[in-house]
């Protein structure tokens, strides 16, 4: 077994997870998606990143993209966040919700797409 095939693939799988716990319940509904977890999407995201930095196959070239994508799609709905509740002085409205959770589905999409290559990937590795 491969310690670091080990961690790069838990730091995949539990991006994929924060960012789908942030993004499921009603899209308008504040209540339903916390601050924090999508601060820990991103941080764990960001971490995926990195170490995607380190392959130099075009697999990993397409591994490195679709986490550069969920990394650009998460920070920008946590700066969005951040303008509803800070700028605007109206709060987390459910409009400022909606972008914020459409958002991170756009991350979602690219945290799926990266596992499917890492599945892929796995089933065609020759023992």
């Amino acid at each position: 077994m491969n310690l670091e095939k080990v961690i790069f693939g838990f730091f995949i799988v539990l991006a994929a997870t924060l960012n789908f716990g942030f993004f499921i319940g009603d899209i308008d509904n504040p209540i339903h998606h916390d601050v924090y977890e999508l601060f820990a999407a991103i941080v764990v995201n960001l971490i995926a990143t990195v170490l995607k930095f380190g392959d130099r196959t075009h697999i990993g070239a397409i591994h490195l993209s679709t986490s550069l994508v969920a990394d650009l799609q998460l920070i920008a709905a946590a700066l969005v966040w951040g303008y509803g509740a800070h700028i605007t002085g109206a709060g987390i409205t459910p409009e400022i919700t909606t972008k914020v959770v459409s958002l991170s589905g756009g991350a979602l999409f690219a945290n799926v797409v990266s596992m499917v290559i890492l599945i892929a990937e796995t089933i065609m590795q020759k023992r």
